[in-house]
């Protein structure tokens, strides 16, 4: 795996960059501490805005300082992602925590706070949730940091720690998270994603309205991806397992982030992912001899049975090719609906590893050939 690793660095050590869910028995629940609609606002000295106003945001600072009991604090941002979600860090006697702020009109909270209890469980690092308003959608968790692995591998960190370690992880949650009561990544799902990358990027973005050829190709292409889906084995899916939600950490490595839209579904999912990432690209090498190690690994745990390892590609192939759509699809929806542009720069990426599958794939020829043709 090294070798292959390094082949992939350049010179300074850079890669290409080319309904709610049941407890489980026995697991903690987080503090709920919930405001009352007229409670006084006390924010401390340090911690008043400076922006212009943000009602959100002063109703988090309400539920800190008034309902928590925070003294004297600092708020910052600390990140934001492709949701309505925003996260600050809160920072008070040298403890770092952070605040998640989810208007609950626009996001469930309540499968984030089930499924970290059942990832911790399973040993996986998560942030622990230490207090919530899940009627107004904030949560106050444990701080994973600020270095997440694409940041960590654009720095020089040792990509064979980082992988290996991230492998370990998701065989745990394969392994050992408990899937009862979550969604199926069934056929009406797999193929409402699709059309995503239909209407956002094809007919929004691209302004493209498909010859009756181009939409028999891309309906026989759409078959053979969401057949390629169901016929795997099932198993825990985090659904973004990638780069920029796994986080540096000195123990416990990785910490895990934006596990709440788990599902159960294709094995393959979250692995592919991973190795062929929309926003850091591997060689075809690397991606394959990590592959079918990893498939290795899941047939002696039992979550596969034996199974040819060519198959296994071809799910890795299909199941890669039906994300990286979706992916470009809410890429593009996220430049014209929400006004984030800056996702624009991964579709390339993105849409390469499409053109590369579907080169192989006869069945997904008809997608390569209007690829080309839209020029994606």
């Amino acid at each position: 795996m090294g070798d292959i690793l390094a082949r992939n660095l350049t010179a300074t050590g850079r890669p290409a960059i080319l309904p709610a869910l049941p407890r489980l028995p026995g697991a903690p629940g987080p503090r709920t501490v919930n405001a009352p609609a007229n409670a006084p606002v006390t924010t401390p000295p340090s911690a008043r805005p400076s922006a212009p106003p943000d009602a959100r945001l002063d109703l988090a600072r309400r539920w800190l300082s008034g309902e928590l009991g925070f003294g004297d604090y600092t708020l910052a941002p600390a990140s934001s992602d492709a949701s309505f979600r925003r996260y600050f860090r809160v920072t008070r006697d040298g403890e770092s925590l952070i605040l998640m702020d989810a208007p609950p009109e626009r996001e469930d909270s309540r499968p984030f706070v089930e499924l970290a209890a059942r990832l911790a469980a399973a040993g996986v690092t998560v942030p622990r949730v230490l207090a919530t308003d899940l009627a107004r959608g904030l949560l106050l968790v444990t701080d994973l940091g600020s270095t997440h692995y694409l940041a960590a591998l654009t720095g020089g960190e040792s990509p064979q720690r980082l992988y290996g370690d991230a492998l370990e992880a998701l065989l745990r949650m394969q392994t050992a998270v408990p899937t009862r009561g979550l969604p199926a990544y069934d056929e009406g799902l797999l193929r409402r994603e699709l059309g995503v990358f239909r209407e956002w990027y094809l007919g929004r973005h691209l302004g493209v309205t498909l010859t009756p050829d181009q939409a028999r190709g891309l309906a026989a292409a759409e078959d053979a991806l969401v057949g390629g889906a169901l016929e795997q084995p099932r198993a825990f899916v985090h659904r973004d397992y990638h780069s920029r939600n796994l986080m540096l950490l000195a123990e416990g490595n990785p910490g895990v982030l934006d596990f709440q839209g788990a599902l159960v579904g294709p094995v393959t999912y979250d692995l592919v992912s991973l190795l062929r990432d929309c926003y850091v690209a591997w060689d075809t090498d690397f991606v394959r001899e990590t592959a079918l190690g990893y498939g290795r690994r899941l047939e002696a745990a039992g979550v596969i049975p034996r199974t040819d390892p060519e198959v296994f590609l071809r799910w890795l192939d299909l199941t890669g090719a039906q994300r990286h759509l979706k992916a470009a699809g809410i890429f593009a929806r996220l430049h014209h609906r929400d006004g984030k542009p800056h996702y624009l720069a991964d579709i390339p990426r993105t849409l390469g590893y499409v053109r590369e599958v579907a080169g192989r794939r006869a069945e997904l020829g008809g997608l390569g050939e209007l690829l080309e043709q839209v020029g994606a």
